[in-house]
């Protein structure tokens, strides 16, 4: 896991410490402390580890614990800062995993494979790949791009166990891959990566159920760009959407309150099969990992939402994951 600081301003990134220790790291997320970072370890079998940040700028590799699955390929850690949650790709199965008080991991408390509904045309079998709380804290959800379904689970937080409440079926052959929330709560945007679409789905709080709508283009014409994940403005007014193939950026106007998305334009990314976006966390930047070129890549959000490129690339070893702390 490579360290860096950036320029607020203008986005300049410069290298720090590489942490060493952890096998095939893919996906990164911080405590809400911001006292330590998970990071999963995409292999087989699959696993989980913790790195912790010391106020001085250091950091100490702190353990780390087997999922039960295989390809571990994104993780999330549930608001109230007391679980981790994470996606096998491999086996199609998530994970509960309890967070101490020191940000070290208990071990694994649930697992639970998606055994159904049937593979999507040609996809193999299931593939979970990402789990994340709802804005109001009341489901986790996980995307299943095998199964093409998102499961909505409620998470007992008290034995760290996961009851499935409610699906939601994704066209057949979509391979829904990551979503986003509206930070009002009541819609998620969903990259569909193997029909190269973007889903608006309704939310309800009270039940988990998600009611996605039709599939929307990416703005990239003719060919698969196997979108790979939305990012949603803090303030919500713009949906950012990272297309592989085709090497670019789309930029949609949220509108209706969430509930309408207005494609804009895409923008190239300036390097190759961006895998993962993140916003700063003011929201002055967005920031690209190009896996295939090995660069990080940043943008000037406008306050139309426009995006700038902002600075050279930063050259990263196989770049798949950038994660901006405050």
């Amino acid at each position: 896991i490579g360290t860096a600081a950036y320029d607020t301003v203008s986005g300049a990134i410069t290298p720090g410490p590489v942490i060493g220790g952890v096998r095939n790291p893919s996906y990164l997320a911080v405590h809400p402390s911001g006292a330590t970072v998970y990071a999963v370890c995409e292999q087989d079998p699959g696993a989980v580890t913790a790195v912790r940040c010391a106020p001085d700028g250091t950091y100490e590799v702190i353990g780390g614990r087997p999922t039960g699955g295989a390809g571990t390929t994104h993780l999330s850690v549930h608001p109230s800062g007391r679980w981790l949650l994470s996606a096998d790709y491999g086996s199609g199965s998530v994970t509960v995993h309890p967070i101490a008080g020191d940000g070290s991991l208990g071990e694994r408390t649930d697992r639970i494979t998606h055994s159904s509904p049937p593979p999507g045309p040609g996809q193999g079998g299931p593939h979970a790949h990402q789990i994340v709380t709802s804005p109001d804290g009341g489901h986790v959800l996980a995307v299943d791009l095998g199964t093409d379904t998102v499961y909505s689970y409620r998470l007992d937080e008290g034995a760290g166990t996961l009851t499935e409440v409610s699906r939601a079926a994704l066209a057949p052959g979509s391979g829904p891959r990551h979503l986003a929330f509206h930070p009002g709560g009541r819609f998620a945007y969903l990259a569909c990566e193997l029909d190269d679409t973007m889903v608006v789905c309704a939310y309800d709080p009270a039940t988990g159920a998600l009611a996605p709508g039709p599939g929307q283009s990416t703005g990239t014409g003719s060919g698969t760009s196997y979108p790979a994940q939305p990012v949603v403005t803090g303030d919500g007014a713009y949906v950012y959407l990272a297309n592989r193939g085709h090497n670019s950026l789309t930029r949609y106007a949220v509108e209706d309150e969430g509930a309408t998305l207005r494609l804009l334009d895409t923008v190239p990314v300036g390097g190759d099969w961006p895998r993962q976006l993140a916003l700063s966390p003011d929201g002055a930047l967005l920031f690209a990992a190009n896996q295939r070129s090995s660069t990080v890549t940043v943008f000037a959000v406008g306050p139309d939402g426009a995006l700038t490129a902002a600075g050279d690339p930063f050259r990263a070893p196989v770049a798949v994951c950038v994660l901006p702390l405050p």
